[in-house]
């Protein structure tokens, strides 16, 4: 499972998770993390004591355990970011598209999960791999246009 980083949407997470509102700040944003359930909603925290977390992905960055009874049971926040949806791959497809060098594959920083810039983000991870990827962080979104 994983989720898209740079596709925040339009809704507050107040209106659309008022459970999770306390755990965002006030003008966060639902991100769009995937076209698999769309309506479930899966949250990235960076734990202050990443024990707490229910799975980590890099360092003190994590998701939220599935069931919370009390949100001062997840200890402190230092940043969270709540997602609509999740990517996802049937058994053996992901490694199968990795195989096809389907991926641009690129070591996660908890600042990409956290980033203030969705729209470069994408931009920064190529320039950050060098090589051939970074001239890829040059291209128009719309190669049509160039």
């Amino acid at each position: 499972m994983g989720v898209v980083l740079n596709h925040p949407s339009d809704v507050l997470v107040s209106d659309a998770a008022p459970p999770l509102a306390e755990l965002a700040a006030a003008d966060d944003v639902v991100y769009v993390g995937g076209p698999v359930e769309q309506h479930a909603i899966v949250v990235l925290a960076d734990f202050a004591d990443p024990g707490r977390a229910g799975v980590l992905v890099t360092g003190s960055v994590g998701f939220l355990p599935g069931e919370i009874e009390d949100p001062a049971e997840l200890g402190e926040l230092r940043a969270c970011r709540v997602f609509a949806g999740y990517a996802g791959w049937a058994p053996g497809q992901l490694e199968a598209e990795l195989e096809e060098s389907a991926w641009i594959v690129a070591t996660v920083r908890p600042g990409d999960v956290f980033c203030d810039d969705p729209d470069g983000l994408w931009s920064a991870v190529l320039r950050r791999r060098g090589g051939r990827d970074a001239m890829l962080a040059v291209f128009p979104a719309d190669p049509r246009v160039n």
